[in-house]
């Protein structure tokens, strides 16, 4: 099982940073165990095995005699051949006739499993890394698992600490998908303390309990980009519960998070540094969604809500907001209201920047000249609109340009456009290197490139 193949990963890594030669059984009895479950708070809620049976509302926790003897009886297990869900993390569930639906990556082909191969299951699962919609990564790399394991005694630290007896624990999955989100992403700050965690929404602080809040893939994706910017890398994404679920083998294609990032760089400069990680937040499909498409890469990191504007007219809104203040207005409720549109301002104009940059990053061009090109044009647009006295022109570009994925339909709206003799010719020549730009698109640029001129044509609308 894939779990025994990154526990084998693992440990020759952790040996040789350690100057060791464990067994896997040394690892698990010297480190995994103490770490995991040697201690009121467990890491992980081993389902059926020893370390958890006998643990209920009645019961919270074992005594220290009592992790011992639960230690024990898994070794007995072991020994004894026992290689069911409960020993051997991965594995099918113990039944004779069929296999339960708890089962994964099951085979009816007899296949030894050495006893060693069970503890590295343990090792290997121990570093999954959870991302939101219920999912699990696993790379089989050295310096990805070596990393996790390194976060295991930050968690565990947090967990003995008194001050925090209100984190809970048996997240450790979840702990590892924030963990290495944090210490690839290129913002890392070594002086780090749980607070930092806390002001960057790792663990959420509620009244009645501390948590682990799992992290977005996408921003698992970019942190991986930041350290390993030009390479491939396999995740096997999984899930193990009362319903196991495997999706199987899927390549990130981690230069597409180092693009991106280039080209918002390239586009908005100034806002680079200050925005990155809300610009990442909007990134990427429902995680299910995005191994549809067989590997992660730009096309599964396709904004959050971009959609729906393939369909609908314009319908970001990013006129700047009226902050004048009103004449039955009070103080207080004028400052609120006014803080309150420009952080809705800014929301979305990190939207449209977002949405630009993958835009420019999907059609397979220059991309800065797209981008440069669209950015052209909407200001010509928005100009032919501002020409007219009645709603005729801002209806033809709303409701005819712009709402069209066929590129006969937006062409027809572009004759219309020329036809007016009262536009000017600066803007119909403008009009007619459109047409030619747009007639060597293919059907799936075009499409990319409707949407791009939308949102300039918004953004420019913003400024003029």
């Amino acid at each position: 099982m894939f779990t025994t193949i990154v526990g084998k990963t693992f440990l020759k890594e952790y040996n040789r940073r350690n100057n060791k030669d464990y067994s896997a059984k040394e690892f698990f009895d010297k480190e995994l165990f103490k770490l995991f479950f040697d201690e009121k708070k467990y890491l992980m809620w081993a389902q059926n095995s020893p370390f958890v049976q006998g643990i209920n509302k009645g019961k919270l926790y074992f005594e220290p005699h009592e992790r011992l003897k639960n230690l024990s009886l898994f070794h007995e297990k072991i020994n004894k051949g026992e290689r069911d869900a409960s020993v051997a993390i991965g594995y099918p569930a113990s039944e004779n006739k069929e296999y339960a639906t708890t089962s994964g990556l099951i085979t009816d082909i007899n296949i030894p499993v050495e006893i060693e191969d069970v503890y590295f299951s343990w090792i290997g699962s121990a570093l999954s890394l959870g991302v939101s919609g219920g999912y699990a990564l696993l790379f089989d790399d050295p310096e990805i698992t070596y990393t996790t394991f390194e976060g295991w005694r930050i968690y565990r630290k947090y967990l003995n600490d008194p001050v925090l007896d209100k984190l809970r624990g048996n997240q450790i999955v979840t702990w590892n998908g924030q963990w290495i989100g944090f210490k690839f992403d290129k913002r890392f700050i070594p002086d780090f303390d749980f607070n930092t965690f806390v002001a960057n929404n790792v663990i959420e602080k509620g009244d009645a309990i501390l948590e682990v809040n799992t992290i977005y893939w996408s921003k698992l994706f970019f942190s991986l980009s930041n350290k390993f910017p030009n390479e491939n890398i396999i995740a096997y994404v999984f899930a193990l519960g009362q319903t196991n679920k495997t999706i199987g083998f899927i390549p990130f294609q981690l230069k597409s998070g180092r693009k991106l990032h280039q080209i918002y760089q390239a586009l908005f400069p100034e806002d680079f540094h200050v925005n990155a990680t809300d610009f990442e937040a909007l990134f990427g499909k429902h995680i299910k969604r995005a191994c549809e498409l067989g590997n992660i890469g730009l096309q599964a990191l396709e904004p959050q809500n971009l959609s729906k504007y393939l369909a609908d007219p314009l319908n970001l809104n990013l006129i700047r907001p009226d902050l004048n203040r009103k004449s039955n207005e009070d103080e207080n409720a004028f400052e609120k209201r006014k803080m309150d549109l420009l952080k809705k301002d800014k929301e979305n104009v990190i939207t449209f920047q977002t949405y630009k940059t993958w835009l420019t990053a999907m059609i397979s061009k220059n991309k800065t000249e797209i981008s440069d090109y669209t950015r052209e044009i909407a200001t010509s647009l928005v100009k032919y609109r501002e020409g007219a006295k009645k709603t005729d022109r801002k209806n033809l570009l709303e409701k005819k340009l712009f709402a069209t994925k066929r590129k006969t339909e937006f062409m027809e709206a572009l004759i219309e456009i020329i036809s007016d003799s009262s536009v000017e010719m600066e803007i119909i020549e403008k009009i007619k290197d459109l047409r030619d730009k747009v007639h060597l698109l293919s059907q799936e640029d075009f499409v990319y490139f409707v949407l791009l001129l939308k949102f300039d044509y918004a953004y420019q609308e913003r400024i003029s």
